[in-house]
């Protein structure tokens, strides 16, 4: 499979006093073109600002970033907005409502970046390609003149989506896309989504706090904590066979399912300046020892294609009676 985004040695770290906090540290990983890769973990693990670091929304701070074959982390987040290769990479933001201009129509949204990025078009070809992306997510031409807040919640998202993909990019970023909807019309949105990957064969980054959306969207999943990735596997690996114990921590919460490890206990460690030879997960681990203190474990690879950051990675037949 042909990569769609390479992300190596990411880091990006944010002046804290006289220290610096580790939002993301060293985080290497790539997408398929044509794959959905999931992204977990709690809040404050990082998630969204990889996410922004990616996007190209903020500077990193080192490592780098390829999309379509392209050094997109070399160029400034200040830059990049103006670049045509901003056009590669789109991201679909977690509440509609806020993400839409109030003061522009739908048709104006969706036209909005292809006047930014698209240059090469003519007018005509632009709003042909307006009405082009609003019928793949499903929006009658009727609702195109109105403005967000005469649009259901359903509606705002098709037209947050189709935004995304009117300069037909190469990845999509998805942030939480469906959490600010009622259950319902996340069922809907999420069935969109899944049907425009199959059709344009666009990659996904998919972030979520829920498990259950990402085992069906997602080919491979990362699990990250404090700044970094603990796991790496195909879905179906990770679900049945989870090898790191936090991972096992977030699939004993889905709701129904019986807790198979004992219940994690403490804070999280600081992210500020953090001790590079000490486990993040050091300190809440029920299977922690002293070596998890004195060397922290690398993102290993325990079967084909699942890695697990972890010196006491759960026993197989242990971890799939978890789930």
């Amino acid at each position: 499979m042909s990569v769609a985004l390479n992300v190596s040695h990411l880091e990006k770290l944010f002046p804290v006093g006289s220290g610096h906090l580790h939002a993301v540290d060293g985080v290497s990983l790539t997408i398929g073109k044509g794959e959905s890769l999931g992204l977990v973990g709690e809040s404050g693990c990082g998630k969204s600002t990889l996410v922004r670091v990616v996007a190209r929304l903020i500077d990193k701070t080192n490592g780098s970033i390829t999309c379509g074959g392209t050094d997109i982390g070399s160029i400034s987040a200040r830059r990049f907005g103006t670049k045509p290769d901003r056009a590669k990479i789109q991201v679909v933001f977690q509440d509609p409502t806020d993400s839409l201009n109030p003061h522009l129509r739908a048709r104006e949204c969706i036209l909005d970046p292809l006047k930014r990025l698209r240059q090469d078009l003519s007018r005509a070809a632009m709003h042909a390609r307006v009405r082009e992306v609003a019928g793949q997510c499903g929006l009658p031409e009727t609702l195109l003149d109105r403005y967000p807040h005469q649009l259901s919640g359903g509606q705002k998202a098709r037209v947050g989506i189709a935004r995304a993909l009117a300069v037909e990019p190469e990845i999509l970023i998805l942030d939480e896309p469906t959490s600010a909807l009622d259950v319902s019309v996340q069922a809907v949105i999420l069935h969109l989504l899944a049907e425009l990957r199959a059709e344009l064969g666009i990659s996904y980054l998919f972030v979520s706090h829920d498990l259950n959306v990402v085992r069906l969207l997602c080919d491979r999943v990362a699990v990250m904590y404090l700044g970094k990735i603990v796991e790496l596997a195909p879905t179906a690996s990770l679900f049945e066979t989870p090898q790191h114990p936090y991972t096992v921590a977030l699939i004993d919460a889905i709701p129904g399912r019986a807790r198979t490890l004992a219940r994690l206990e403490g804070e999280p460690r600081s992210p500020i300046d953090p001790d590079p030879d000490t486990c993040r997960f050091y300190g809440r681990c029920p299977r922690s020892s002293d070596l998890c203190r004195t060397k922290a474990p690398n993102l290993t690879e325990r079967t084909p294609g699942h890695r697990a950051a972890c010196h006491h990675p759960m026993d197989p037949e242990r971890s799939a009676e978890a789930v």
